[in-house]
């Protein structure tokens, strides 16, 4: 069984444009009503007051009451009094009256009666059941005798019903307009957000990223046009990146899985065939499928390091000695280059940065050093004030490679033929970045290539590690 929805349920699940529509309608009807409501009760004050103010200018003179009670006395029916009930009333509560039904006769007509009142008003019905306004006063050199006359309260209801159904009737229309107004505004305010609806929706559906929402002004809703657009182009480039990458990786794996392939079908073929390797030539096959299986297991190093979480967001920063840290892959650059020399000059520097990625990105300069530089060559290392060089004696960049150096995956021409996988810039750029440095890479006076990293830092550490 369905339950029957609340009014708040229902609006609630209106759409946008009907929600401002009928908001709008109600404020107008409730503004409408206020208006109208008070219109209606100021004219009806401002009506009864009016009569009030003729019935105190309405005075009968000495003559008129005379013949009055003259025509009471003889049993005669008194005449109507233009429109006004005439009334007469004495101390005692006897009544003489000119009109179409006798007043009934208050307190308060009798004590202007007695002389206790100067006058009184009041409302009443007579004796065929209308409501009368009342106005009692004394009649001037007349004593026990009050005057009292009235008209019909009917005027003014007559006047109020009539303005109470042209204020019904424009309030009605006003509403409606209102509503009319308030739906064509929102449906003209909400046509941008229409538009990102369905730029959205559509996006959704087809996984089109190209999708662009024209902004203009500065306004709210072209604020959110253009936020939405560098978002779909923030997402179109990410996974444009993500192709690109996941064409790269792939492009860089097969070429060691293929070589690999090919030495291992070899070796597999001799043990099928009973035909030997000479050994000479098993060697050589072996010492390649292990240099194969180190790129291969150095390529998805990177690719994991690239794919790491902290990618975007940078894991936990600490207080590090830049020079303890370049010691430490110092050490292990040597293993790598037993051949090479290296001639060092470190300072202390601080740096706030992950100790991990910034040893690896270290790492990756070092062994960039070593893997070009001549055999028995020099790798020059110095670090002072928060700038680290590193500059080896190999063969050098050709300036128009420099701008591709720190891309993913891109090598030098001249380097395709050593081991890498040309993501090692690549991940020092990031790292240095996410610590607050930069990093460069120029032409060494004499040839070979200096790298310079430099990082924001102190010469002493902060008194937390010190303390």
């Amino acid at each position: 069984m369905t339950l029957p929805r609340t009014p708040l349920a229902w609006f609630r699940s209106r759409p946008l444009r009907s929600r401002l529509a009928l908001l709008t309608a109600f404020a107008v009807a409730v503004a409408v009503a206020a208006v109208s409501a008070a219109c209606w009760f100021v004219t009806r004050a401002q009506l009864e007051g009016e009569m009030d103010s003729a019935l105190r200018n309405t005075r009968l003179d000495r003559g008129a009451v005379a013949s009055l009670l003259r025509l009471c006395q003889q049993g005669e029916e008194p005449p109507p009094a233009g429109g006004y009930t005439v009334q007469l009333v004495d101390a005692g509560g006897g009544v003489c009256a000119s009109g179409e039904a006798a007043l009934p006769v208050g307190e308060g007509d009798l004590a202007v009666a007695r002389g206790t009142l100067a006058y009184v008003l009041h409302t009443v019905k007579d004796a065929d059941g209308r409501e009368m306004r009342v106005y009692s006063y004394a009649q001037p050199g007349s004593t026990g005798l009050a005057v009292s006359v009235a008209r019909p309260l009917s005027e003014i209801d007559n006047a109020m019903s009539t303005l109470g159904w042209v204020l019904l009737l424009v309030s009605g229309i006003g509403v409606i307009g209102a509503g009319a107004a308030g739906l064509w505004v929102a449906r003209t305010g909400l046509e941008p957000v229409h538009r990102l609806t369905g730029a959205v929706e559509h996006m959704a559906a087809t996984e089109d990223l190209t999708v662009r929402i024209p902004a203009e002004g500065e306004d709210e809703i072209a604020r959110l046009s253009r936020a939405f657009n560098q978002m779909t182009a923030a997402l179109e480039s990410s996974r444009d990146r993500q192709a690109r990458l996941i064409a790269d990786a792939g492009h860089e794996l097969r070429t060691p899985l293929t070589s690999l392939r090919t030495n291992i079908e070899l070796l597999a073929r001799s043990d099928e065939t009973g035909r030997a390797i000479p050994p000479e030539d098993r060697r050589a096959l072996m010492a390649s499928v292990k240099a194969q299986m180190t790129e291969l297991a150095a390529l998805i190093g990177d690719l994991q390091e690239l794919a790491r979480p902290d990618a975007v967001r940078p894991g936990p920063l600490e207080v590090v000695g830049l020079h303890t840290v370049l010691r430490s892959a110092l050490d292990r650059a040597r293993l790598r280059g037993p051949e090479l020399s290296f001639t060092t000059e470190l300072a202390p520097w601080y740096v706030r940065a992950e100790p991990a990625a910034l040893e690896r990105a270290l790492v990756n300069v070092l062994d960039n050093a070593v893997k070009f530089s001549p055999p028995r060559g020099t790798v020059e290392v110095t670090l002072m004030r928060g700038e680290l060089t590193v500059r080896d004696h190999g063969p050098g960049i050709a300036p128009d490679e420099l701008p591709h150096v720190f891309d993913r995956f891109w090598r030098s021409p001249s380097a395709r033929s050593l081991p890498g996988s040309g993501l090692g810039l690549s991940i020092v750029a990031r790292t240095v970045k996410q610590a607050g440095g930069t990093i460069a890479l120029s032409p060494a006076d004499g040839g070979g290539t200096r790298a310079t990293l430099r990082f924001p830092g102190a010469p002493t550490p902060p008194p937390e590690l010190t303390g």
